[in-house]
């Protein structure tokens, strides 16, 4: 991503550090420490939009308490293009992160999830680990109601990318797509 940026400036020169779910509060004052002395510094992502089901909102919120401005310059994040290709609403909408891992718990939130988008018309979107994708797929299947419509949309800004939504019967009569290992992002609305 940096090669594409317009500057004359080597790369090699460039300090990066990481930010990530392990950064701890404490490390977030010496990430903010070049912009307090006069430095421009940008905050990217690899894969998603920071700040929004990424790590960084702490950060931002630190440069906020220390008076900076914060510019955003959104990307490309997968849970709007997930939401814009999906045909679900994008008028009322809630992005809900991880689901319970536990088989039980997943099923009682996903319940719970569609109870609410039946009594808000909300569509409700959520991730998971990718090596869990294809168990999700089949609970959202099992668990849905036959009129609530599922969206799968995986590898966005890939070739590969798919975005499908369909209700249960459709995936159960036309199969379900690939989706191990592969990003992967769900949304239902009843």
């Amino acid at each position: 991503m940096l090669k594409s940026l317009p500057s004359d400036y080597p790369l090699q020169l460039i300090e990066i550090r990481e930010l990530n779910e392990h950064t701890s509060l404490n490390a977030l004052p010496d990430l903010l420490a070049p912009l307090l002395a006069g430095m421009d510094v940008g905050l990217i992502s690899e894969a998603g939009c920071p700040a929004v089901a990424d790590p960084g909102a702490n950060l931002v919120a630190l440069a906020h308490r220390e008076g900076i401005q914060v510019i955003p310059m959104i990307g490309p994040s997968s849970i709007l293009l997930a939401l814009m290709g999906s045909g679900l609403s994008g008028q009322h909408f809630a992005f809900h992160g991880y689901l319970p891992t536990n088989q039980d718990q997943r099923q009682k939130r996903l319940r719970e999830l569609e109870k609410d988008s039946r009594q808000g018309g909300k569509t409700q979107i959520f991730i998971e680990t990718p090596y869990r994708n294809c168990q999700m797929l089949e609970t959202l299947i099992s668990v849905c109601a036959q009129n609530t419509k599922i969206c799968v949309a995986t590898d966005l800004t890939l070739g590969s990318e798919s975005i499908l939504t369909r209700t249960p019967a459709e995936w159960r009569r036309q199969g379900v797509p690939s989706v191990n290992r592969r990003p992967t992002v769900f949304l239902i609305q009843a």
